[in-house]
């Protein structure tokens, strides 16, 4: 920019819109991480929420309805805070988000209404990734800033990288591409400045050490080969410098501003040089332009606000007012609302006039390549498109072919997908193969894909969105404190990894207590309230309790694992504990070394499974207290157990990472076995998808918790999807529901309930709405599928066990007819309660499944045979208002309304009740 010469913009004015067109109601607050927490494109702003732990985003739409309204949805993007986010260029409705949770995936909003799924999931695996951002010139590219290294992605091909980039000295804080795609910045922790051109080195091509201080910074490219970076000096006060990334040894130009511990975020303008600076928890945000030259920053404005900021935005130039002379947008994202800030210069008639000097033409919406093409080399540059409303060129719209019926109500960008207009350079043109070989030399793109037929077309569609769910939106909630068992005390806190802290049934729940002799508490569920002070009457275990477990088809009959390698069989009286128990109704010897864990056959009454560290599993016969089969192979810790639905099989997970099934009645040595999770640091197993998949929840290599879906007939393939779900040390612990397909997970010390729905076919895994305890939870067991509570639409049911209390909880869908029995929510379900044949039938080979009933009440009619109803017409047809009038009527109309609003004409008016003058005294 020439400095003689006056600017155009040096008195361009912001302003702040009326606070009824802000975006309110949107619970936003302050986050670690040093990404953006708000982002727009010229259909939608997407911005972080204080819900689900930051892990879920608000999404609007930047324009406001026909009242000045704008709706807010909220999307569950990932399990753990979401660090940054960012749409993509050339797709106003495709965002990037990446999360603590340790995944980068990409979202096609369409519309703020709809239902959305992830369409591609990256998985770093190099720690936290804290910043994501899309190139500017190439078609599905980003570049993915982790803990330590930067990294290069190709939404096609999302199982490897391109690039993974030098590794920094420390936390990676900043990335900004150059606006010719050539060269990717960042700065880190360690003070440095890096420069990198990913196609040419892994290592960086330029670096200096350009920071005084390790506080947090960002960099973005002005134009050509200028850097703007925000940073903290040695006194801590906030400073703005100058940098030509030809020279880095020092910076062309520097500007302070001031002590404030909040960083400074800067927009950058390549249209007009214009640069907005906020601060995070400031209530000023500042406009400058910026020269090459001195001085290289000269103010424009400075807008005072009436809330702090918690991040800025600046809105695509597509979507401005231009004829109204706006030049540049910002969304302020405060604690409650968004605030759009416009700024215009200003000129004579706006709104009648464009000028065109203040707007040079900008760069399109149509990547200039695709990433294949970038990678190999290309520079090719987006091209320029005019801003004069007449002169915009609009997207092409395919050619029309038909669509089926359920795809009415979704958006264009669906509906292009089931086409199968799909472009080699669209990131998501088709669903990502996850047995992509990783190189850093991708094949060539085939150009356009041949339009498939109706059938392929449903079948695209139905890939794209993935099975849709009626649990997406599933709500937990503790019951109320009528329903509690309170008063608790002396809880054991320290039972095994292998053991889930507490068992309940539809009549007791089984609490071991802090207490020598491994005693036992039993509450009964139909006697809710506080507990005495005295002491409790006991199931005196005579040592520590290791496991325990009810038997599912005697509510009575609880069977203890202890320390001593034995295990004691109890009959708890059917009005509940009187006195304190020492009498076991059965022991169990076999083991020489400590229990692990014991499990009940799910189908076969007095059959017992337990596994310990001699490393062996036993089945015991209850009917006379016999060892009926001995299990081998293990080499190590036996983590869990689980039997099929079936009963025909037992699945074991071992510290020695293998998965092992048996087929107990035929073989003592597994009969299928493959490799499990990572982390040997615990696990769990159950069977899933009518058991034709294990899911395992373990750790992996870095100790995060995660699961892993194996195929039951051929666990030796190794999992075929995996999720990464957070960071604790306790192990979750899965409960399966097989008439929804819903997995519940929590861990012991836990607060959070992770639930998912499992799929037979890909993604396998569709994360729901997740539910927190008030506070930590020492054990979660869940009830019968009896115990709830279908009138209030209720799926699952559980109690959950505090440090001082056991509190029920239960999971309902959001239904609006309640009236009605969800039959679509309800299938037959298994009497689990009862058993299908008992152990000595099913030694000789008996496999009766159990039977199925209804959950529907006699006095409540399915929803499905509900009566439709008849749409109500809200307004009045069209002939009422086009309906021609004569004169007449339409003078009387205009009587009446004037009637209406003067009064009543017969009525005295009030100046005639005013004393004046008489006739006679006026002179003639």
């Amino acid at each position: 920019m020439n400095r003689f010469k006056t600017s155009k913009f040096k008195n361009t004015t912001p302003k702040i819109t009326k606070k009824d067109q802000w975006i309110n109601d949107i619970r936003a607050r302050s986050f670690s991480c040093q990404g953006n927490h708000i982002k727009a494109s010229a259909k939608m702003v997407a911005f972080n929420t204080e819900q689900a732990g930051g892990g879920m985003l608000g999404v609007t739409s930047v324009k406001p309805a026909a009242d000045g309204q704008r709706s807010v949805m909220h999307i569950s993007c990932h399990s753990d805070l979401v660090t940054d986010l960012d749409f993509s260029p050339f797709d106003e409705s495709l965002l990037a988000t990446c999360s603590a949770d340790e995944t980068v995936k990409l979202w096609r909003l369409c519309e703020p209404e709809s239902e959305r799924r992830p369409s591609v999931t990256f998985n770093p695996e190099r720690g936290r990734p804290e910043t994501v951002l899309f190139h500017p010139t190439a078609a599905g590219l980003l570049a993915v800033g982790t803990a330590k290294c930067p990294m290069v992605w190709d939404a096609e091909r999302p199982a490897a990288p391109l690039a993974v980039l030098e590794e920094h000295g420390d936390q990676l804080q900043s990335l900004s591409w150059k606006q010719d795609g050539s060269l990717l910045a960042s700065t880190c922790k360690d003070k440095m400045l890096r420069v990198f051109d990913p196609r040419a080195q892994l290592k960086a091509v330029q670096s200096a050490s350009c920071l005084q201080n390790n506080k947090d910074s960002r960099t973005l490219w002005a134009k050509d080969d200028f850097l703007l970076i925000t940073s903290f000096d040695r006194m801590r006060n906030r400073e703005l410098r100058l940098w030509d990334n030809r020279n880095l040894t020092s910076s062309l130009s520097s500007h302070i501003f001031g002590t404030s511990s909040g960083t400074l975020i800067p927009l950058f303008d390549a249209d007009t040089d214009l640069l907005i600076l906020a601060g995070m928890g400031d209530k000023v945000v500042d406009c400058f332009e910026v020269s090459t030259s001195e001085p290289f920053l000269s103010q424009v404005s400075h807008c005072l606000t009436d809330m702090s900021t918690r991040g800025v935005a600046m809105v695509p130039k597509m979507a401005l007012d231009v004829m109204s002379c706006e030049v540049m947008r910002v969304l302020q994202l405060t604690d409650n609302c968004i605030v759009p800030i416009g700024y215009h210069v200003p000129r004579k008639n706006p709104g009648h006039e464009f000028h065109a000097d203040l707007y040079p033409d900008t760069a399109g919406w149509t990547p200039a390549m695709s990433a294949d093409e970038w990678w190999r080399g290309g520079n090719e540059q987006v091209e320029k498109v005019s801003l004069h409303p007449d002169k915009r060129p609009k997207p092409e719209a395919p050619a029309a072919k038909p669509v089926p019926k359920n795809m009415d109500a979704v958006s264009g960008d669906i509906k292009e997908a089931a086409r199968g207009c799909s472009i080699s350079s669209s990131p998501i043109s088709s669903t990502p193969s996850s047995s992509a070989a990783p190189s850093r030399s991708p094949s060539s793109s085939s150009g356009f894909v041949p339009s498939p037929s109706a059938d392929q077309a449903s079948k695209a569609f139905q890939n794209f969105r993935g099975p849709t769910s009626k649990f997406r939106h599933i709500v937990g909630a503790v019951l109320h404190r009528d329903t509690h068992i309170t008063n608790v005390r002396d809880l054991n806190l320290t039972t095994p990894g292998e053991c889930d802290g507490f068992c309940v049934n539809r009549l007791h729940a089984a609490v071991p207590l802090a207490i020598s002799g491994g005693q036992i508490a039993i509450f009964e569920r139909s006697r809710p309230g506080k507990l005495p002070d005295a002491a409790l009457p006991t199931v005196q275990n005579s040592v520590n309790v290791a496991d325990l477990c009810w038997d599912p088809f005697d509510a009575h009959r609880l069977a203890v694992a202890g320390e001593d390698a034995k295990i004691r069989v109890w009959r708890v009286p059917r009005d509940g504990l009187k006195e304190t128990l020492t009498e076991p109704e059965l022991i169990l010897q076999g083991h020489t070394e400590k229990i692990y864990s014991i499990k009940f056959h799910p189908l076969a009454s007095d059959l017992l499974v337990s596994s310990s560290y001699d490393l062996s599993v036993r089945i015991w016969n209850l009917e006379d207290g016999k060892q009926v089969r001995l299990l081998t192979g293990h080499r190590d810790q036996v983590f869990a157990m689980a039997w099929s639905p079936d009963g025909k099989l037992l699945a074991t997970v071992c510290k020695d990472g293998k998965i092992r099934i048996y087929d107990p009645r035929k073989s003592d040595a597994p009969v299928r076995e493959g490799p499990g999770p990572d982390g040997h640091r615990g696990a769990r197993v159950v069977w899933v998808c009518e058991g034709k998949y294990l899911l395992v929840s373990g750790f992996d290599s870095r100790s995060e918790r995660g699961l892993y879906l194996y195929p039951a007939d051929s666990p030796s393939r190794g999992a075929v999807a995996s999720v990464s779900v957070d960071v604790s040390p306790s192990t979750l612990i899965p409960f399966y529901d097989p008439d929804t397909g819903l997995v519940f997970l929590s861990g012991k010390g836990d607060t959070r309930v992770h639930i998912y729905e499992i799929f037979p076919r890909e993604p396998h895994f569709l994360e729901c709405s997740s539910f927190n305890s008030p506070g930590p939870h020492k054990g979660l067991a869940f009830l019968p599928k009896s115990e709830c509570d279908v009138r209030q639409v209720e799926i699952a049911a559980a109690l959950m066990l505090s440090k001082t209390a056991v509190e029920p909880v239960v999971f309902k869908v959001p239904r609006v007819k309640k009236e009605f029995f969800q039959d679509d929510l309800y299938p037959e379900t298994a009497v689990s309660w009862e058993p299908a044949s008992s152990a000595t039938a099913w030694l000789r080979g008996d496999d009766a499944p159990h039977r199925k009933i209804s959950l529907r009440p006699s006095d409540m009619a399915p929803v499905s045979e509900a009566p439709k109803e008849v749409p109500v017409r809200k307004y009045m047809p069209s002939s009422f208002y086009l309906e021609e009038k004569t004169d007449e009527q339409k003078k009387e109309e205009l009587l009446v309304a004037m009637v209406a609003k003067l009064g009543n004409m017969d009525d005295p008016l009030p100046q005639e009740s005013f004393e004046g003058v008489d006739e006679d005294e006026w002179d003639d």
